[in-house]
């Protein structure tokens, strides 16, 4: 659906910045699949093929949900399991303000380690695709596969 670019926060998510292009750098990402859409929350991928089998992500991460990034629209973020150091190779990018993702007095919060700062456009058009049941999944998932074909290092100028 076209190109983003996300700038890494390695001074505030070192550990999550440090996973996630190690994942990069492997090619974990290439043919994976945007498999969770929800309008106006989030989009998520990274974690599955385009036949819906989940991609393997041995490592998981320190959540760094406490590092003073929030979850604001175009942030990106580690997507975990119930446990808060569950993260592994998979991301969400915020499509809204989520302050109920960040961490608070009782609870562990979902690390943001990045943002878009270039193709916000392509997450937004990603965001209101057609969703419903598809693969494993009962809800959220795009009807059409919206297919992850690299992640790369891009050099700042």
């Amino acid at each position: 659906m076209g190109n983003f670019t996300i700038e890494l926060n390695a001074e505030r998510a070192p550990l999550t910045v440090a996973n996630f292009l190690k994942y990069v750098d492997q090619g974990h990402y290439s043919g994976t699949i945007f498999h969770r859409v929800v309008a106006n929350f989030v989009i998520q991928g990274g974690g599955f093929d385009s036949a819906y089998k989940p991609k393997v992500a041995p490592t998981k991460v320190v959540n760094e949900s406490g590092n003073g990034l929030t979850n604001q629209r175009g942030t990106v973020g580690m997507a975990r399991s119930q446990d808060p150091h569950g993260g592994d190779a998979q991301f969400y990018v915020n499509l809204y303000d989520n302050d109920a993702l960040d961490p608070n007095k009782t609870r562990w919060g979902y690390a943001v380690f990045g943002k878009i700062v270039q193709g916000m456009e392509v997450v937004d058009r990603i965001g209101n695709v057609s969703t419903g049941s598809r693969g494993p999944f009962k809800e959220d998932a795009p009807l059409q596969l919206v297919v992850i074909e690299r992640i790369e290092r891009v050099v700042s100028p």
